[in-house]
């Protein structure tokens, strides 16, 4: 597996070594000691979750104010723009966001440290997309900021139909990234 860093020092893009011939491909998706030599991170994966999404949804950007979670993520059906946010306020990068395209065909991860906001677009029909993370899911400290925030400016990769996101009403009533970091 390799890291390559990223814009925001602790976010990085992971590349496994991927084994294949006409009959298929292998991979060892996640290992423990490899994962901790190539990151650094020594972290428990206390959970993990797998969502399926149509082309246009975006979730995110999400964080969680207490039990913040780390997110090892990858797309195993589709193609996403994975989107990562640095809102640690005592960051050198804080305000920062990085952005990768997870595939099932470049099998990429991203490691999203705890601190960061996450979010994703679906640029296939559909994605299927799974994510380990290192605290568990915490509903009432969950809060979400506005893909579309002027002060973050994210670069989205435009959608065919020219259209908005699909967005949940969690998403689409989120706090701009001023209010939420306030």
């Amino acid at each position: 597996m390799q890291a390559i860093p990223t814009a925001i020092a602790d976010v990085l893009l992971l590349k496994p070594k991927v084994f294949g011939d006409e009959r298929g491909f292998f991979f060892e998706s996640f290992n423990e000691r490899i994962f901790r030599e190539v990151t650094g991170v020594v972290l428990p994966f206390v959970q993990d979750n797998h969502s399926k999404s149509a082309y246009g949804v975006l979730r995110g950007l999400h964080y969680q104010t207490e039990q913040a979670q780390g997110k090892l993520v990858r797309v195993v059906q589709g193609a996403v723009f994975d989107v990562a946010v640095d809102i640690r306020r005592e960051s050198p990068t804080f305000g920062k966001w990085v952005g990768e395209i997870l595939s099932a065909d470049n099998k990429h991860q991203m490691w999203i440290p705890p601190g960061l906001a996450h979010g994703f677009l679906v640029l296939s029909e559909s994605a299927e997309f799974l994510y380990k993370t290192t605290d568990y899911y915490a509903p009432q400290f969950e809060r979400s900021i506005a893909w579309n925030d002027p002060t973050l400016s994210i670069d989205w990769p435009a959608l065919n139909d020219a259209s908005t996101p699909r967005l949940s009403a969690k998403d689409a009533d989120a706090l701009s990234f001023l209010n939420a970091c306030a």
